[in-house]
């Protein structure tokens, strides 16, 4: 949704007012207000989708961001459907990240527009409701590292259909958290 700043200014003090008199309507004034001050005005007819906006395309570093959350999501449901011995056998395979595999965000320095941009998608659409409560600063570039790992894990997923991820798929796709200049040195 493209907003030009004087727009803004008039949906923010509409905003205001709005919560000022109380006004219980559809509209969520404290949703509009930081989807503005975020930068996320692409969220609003996600929001609400029953208001006919005009067509928008998604900003890449959403679908993005989309893609590398949906991945997570799969990942960390899949670790937890594995017996104790396919778990192990992750452990073991894709050290040091097989371990009770989790999202860990982004670099809050380096990559705050997706830090943003998934604890946006996550607290303020309700999202991905399994990242509640999480903390989406990892404090070190991950963007890279998940671009890998969904290299590995879109062909995986559409081949097995979308199903869980077996124990090996798992180890292949975690792997990819090690920069390909580091694999190999023990």
């Amino acid at each position: 949704m493209k907003i030009t700043n004087g727009e803004k200014l008039i949906i923010l003090m509409l905003s205001e007012l709005y919560e000022k008199l109380e006004v219980r309507g559809e509209i969520e004034p404290d949703f509009i207000r930081s989807a503005i001050f975020s930068n996320n005005t692409w969220s609003i007819p996600w929001k609400y989708a029953g208001i006919p906006f005009d067509e928008q395309d998604t900003p890449e570093i959403v679908k993005e961001v989309l893609n590398i959350l949906d991945m997570w999501s799969l990942i960390e449901r899949s670790y937890g459907e594995l017996t104790d011995d396919e778990k192990a056998f992750v452990e073991a395979e894709a050290t040091p990240f097989g371990k009770d595999p989790k999202f860990r965000g982004f670099d809050g320095n380096n990559e705050a527009e997706y830090m943003g941009t998934a604890s946006f998608l996550v607290n303020e659409l309700d999202r991905f409701s399994e990242f509640k409560e999480r903390y989406f600063n990892s404090h070190y570039p991950m963007v890279e590292a998940y671009n890998r790992m969904l290299s590995i894990y879109e062909p995986i997923i559409k081949k097995q259909h979308y199903q869980s991820l077996s124990a090996q798929s798992l180890v292949s796709i975690l792997k990819e958290l090690v920069h390909p200049e580091n694999r190999g040195k023990a």
